[in-house]
């Protein structure tokens, strides 16, 4: 992979998305600026994600039984040796300028230690038009406060510390507010860096966050900002990040 730039690690956790992995690996591996590694960890799959995943030669590939994309990604940064991570879920793609686009934004900013990106919604191949009527995607292109459009400097991840693994869903708003909570340096990129794939089976669509799992995230960050003295507040424009 390439080493003329930062070395970026990213980390794919997958379960039973044979019918999309490909395609999201092809987006990493395809990137303008390559990553020095791409970690996949099989959290217990049944199917052949494996075998696709293993067919990738630059892919490291590490199995676990089931335990949860948060263990699994935990998992993968403990394996990862970059200077940078990144996350894509199996079903989602990156655009091809991704990593370049947020390396710049780096460079011009010595700051910063989080960039984020926008991200586009698109309804899978397969889903016929009485699917995609249930299925209704609210805006097309929101700002991604998404662990799948993050790129983080190793040290802030882990000054902001692990993944809580103890959450079904919402591990990722979790994290984001302990990190808006401890001060990092966040910058939000205008362009669209990821693709979210609408399908039969999301797993943030079919088992969302429920209320009191919601509430005890924000009443945590509630209960940092006021021991610090700030006051804590979702991010912008209404938008939850997933």
């Amino acid at each position: 992979m390439n080493n003329a730039h930062p070395k970026i690690s990213v980390i794919v956790p997958i379960f039973n998305r044979e019918a999309y992995l490909a395609e999201t690996l092809e987006s990493i591996v395809t990137q303008s600026v390559l990553p020095h590694e791409v970690i996949v960890v099989d959290d217990g799959s049944t199917d052949s994600g494996g075998e696709i995943a293993r067919s990738f030669p630059s892919v490291r590939y590490h199995d676990q039984t089931n335990q949860g994309a948060a263990v699994a990604r935990n998992q993968g940064i403990q394996l990862a040796s970059g200077d940078f991570f990144a996350f894509l879920d199996s079903d989602d793609r990156w655009m091809a300028d991704k990593l370049a686009l947020q390396l710049t934004a780096f460079a011009a900013n010595l700051n910063l230690e989080m960039v984020l990106g926008h991200v586009r919604q698109f309804y899978s191949p397969e889903l016929d038009e009485t699917a995609r009527q249930k299925i209704q995607i609210p805006k097309e292109v929101m700002p991604g406060y998404h662990i799948g459009t993050m790129l983080i400097r190793r040290e802030a991840f882990f000054r902001v510390g692990w993944l809580e693994t103890n959450l079904k869903q919402g591990e990722f708003i979790s994290w984001y507010l302990r990190a808006r909570d401890a001060g990092l340096q966040i910058a939000m990129l205008p362009e669209v860096v990821m693709e979210r794939r609408i399908h039969q089976t999301n797993l943030g669509r079919n088992s969302d966050l429920n209320g009191s799992d919601y509430v005890r995230i924000l009443k945590a960050s509630l209960d940092r900002r006021r021991a610090s003295g700030k006051i804590s507040s979702l991010p912008g424009d209404g938008e939850k990040p997933e």
